[in-house]
């Protein structure tokens, strides 16, 4: 497993099947390199980052979480290098977290736009449709339409990660 960690690192990108039954265990065999480095005391996720995780299995949101995550770590590692410069410069100030309390804020702001995406009963404001009706007698036809239509390019982007993955199945 050293290995493998120590490829990850440097960027080398690979998969895992088992001997027998020629499974794809790649996923399990990462998890498992992840839980043996946090168990040596190099603790990457905190406890409520991992209990909100775990609290997501099984949920609504389930199928978001993952791109949601791995959009947020890409955006994390493509920023790498002026993060260690922030945390240079934060070194020395009072509060060496404002960087990261603003990308969370940038993040959170991710999040609800991929939501507003994906839960089309939501006007634009991010306040329910049928909330905005109740409480001030007038739906928001312009949000709605808005939904409407970035729900039929969602479903069009989809029909057509369908089709490149049945074409990628054929292919193999």
């Amino acid at each position: 497993l050293d290995h493998l960690a120590q490829m990850v690192k440097e960027g080398t990108d690979f998969a895992v099947f088992d001997a027998k039954t020629g499974e794809d265990i790649t996923r399990s065999v990462l998890t498992h390199i992840i839980v043996e480095e946090e168990g040596k005391g190099q603790n990457l996720l905190p406890i409520d980052f991992l209990r909100h995780l775990i609290s997501f299995y099984g949920d609504s949101l389930q199928a978001v979480v993952p791109n949601y995550l791995n959009h947020t770590m890409h955006i994390f590692a493509r920023n790498q290098e002026q993060m260690r410069g922030a945390m240079q410069e934060a070194l020395g100030e009072l509060n060496p977290f404002g960087q990261f309390e603003e990308m969370g804020k940038q993040n959170m702001a991710i999040f609800e736009n991929a939501m507003k995406m994906f839960v089309p009963f939501y006007g634009s404001n991010g306040v329910p449709a049928s909330k905005n009706t109740a409480d001030t007698g007038v739906s928001d036809v312009a949000g709605d339409k808005a939904a409407t239509h970035e729900l039929k390019a969602l479903k069009l982007q989809l029909a057509q990660m369908q089709v490149q993955l049945d074409r990628m199945s054929e292919n193999k």
